[in-house]
């Protein structure tokens, strides 16, 4: 029986196959929109469909809330819920572009205790285990991860001007209010345009600030245990530790963290 990372890169490894055979043969995917705004396709669902296979085979007990289907499997009496995304960045996805993810995360007793956040089209993963620190590596079409290497964010920035920073989404999918927060939380810095996910350059010391202009939990599950075992922060940009639905700051340390967070606060001018 495999550990919870094991069941974890499993459960991606499902979900991938699915997107990778899509993404593909783009010319047969059909977008749709969603209720709320955000794009959908048959990917996104049958992926996370995989994915809850994967789950329900090795952990029947457990829940599994996820994007496109909710809290639709597991009874929970464990105390553990798997999050997931098959699917994250599906606009990306549907234009052809390869740094949409497949994201997820188990939390136990309401404690995010394993994430992997996986690329599949650059062949690339990231993971954490709490109190095992954050790792990257690549990953093959068949889920076999190798060449892992340990992350960190880099140290406190001794540049007197902003911290490096990239924001979700990035032009052309913000909307006014994502450029406004973007606006204010780069206190006149441009953010940087970004290869991967923003938070995911803020665990590997590419980036000091990460700004998710607006998510819902599975979003940022798993990006928030990576960054926080590759020895970094997040919350709301309340300032609150909790997962919920809104935007999600990530940073390197406390001191550029609290700088962010006053700047978001700020009224505009």
């Amino acid at each position: 029986m495999p550990d919870d990372l094991g069941v974890a890169f499993d459960a991606v490894a499902a979900a991938a196959a699915v997107a990778l055979r899509a993404f593909a043969d783009l010319a047969s995917v059909e977008p749709q929109v969603k209720d709320d705004g955000s794009m959908v396709t048959a990917a996104d669902r049958q992926g996370e469909r995989a994915a809850r296979g994967a789950l329900a085979r090795h952990r029947p007990g457990d829940a599994v809330l996820g994007e496109e289907f909710a809290l639709a499997d597991g009874v929970g009496r464990t105390g553990r819920r798997w999050i997931v995304d098959p699917i994250d960045g599906t606009a990306h996805f549907v234009n052809g572009d390869d740094r949409w993810l497949v994201l997820l995360a188990l939390e136990v007793d309401g404690v995010l205790e394993v994430a992997v956040a996986a690329v599949p089209a650059q062949g690339r993963v990231w993971w954490a285990v709490r109190g095992g620190g954050a790792f990257a590596g690549t990953v093959d079409a068949a889920g076999t991860v190798s060449d892992a290497r340990p992350l960190a964010v880099s140290p406190p920035p001794t540049d007197p001007g902003w911290p490096r920073m990239g924001v979700v989404p990035a032009a052309p999918f913000q909307l006014d209010t994502d450029r406004d927060l973007a606006r204010r939380a780069g206190a006149g810095t441009e953010a940087a345009q970004w290869p991967l996910h923003p938070a995911l350059l803020v665990a590997q010391g590419d980036l000091d600030v990460a700004v998710q202009t607006r998510a819902s939990i599975w979003d940022v599950a798993a990006t928030t245990l990576i960054v926080a075992e590759a020895g970094g922060l997040s919350s709301g940009a309340d300032g609150s530790p909790d997962l919920g639905n809104g935007p999600r700051v990530f940073s390197s340390g406390p001191g550029v963290h609290a700088g962010v967070l006053a700047a978001v606060a700020a009224r505009r001018p």
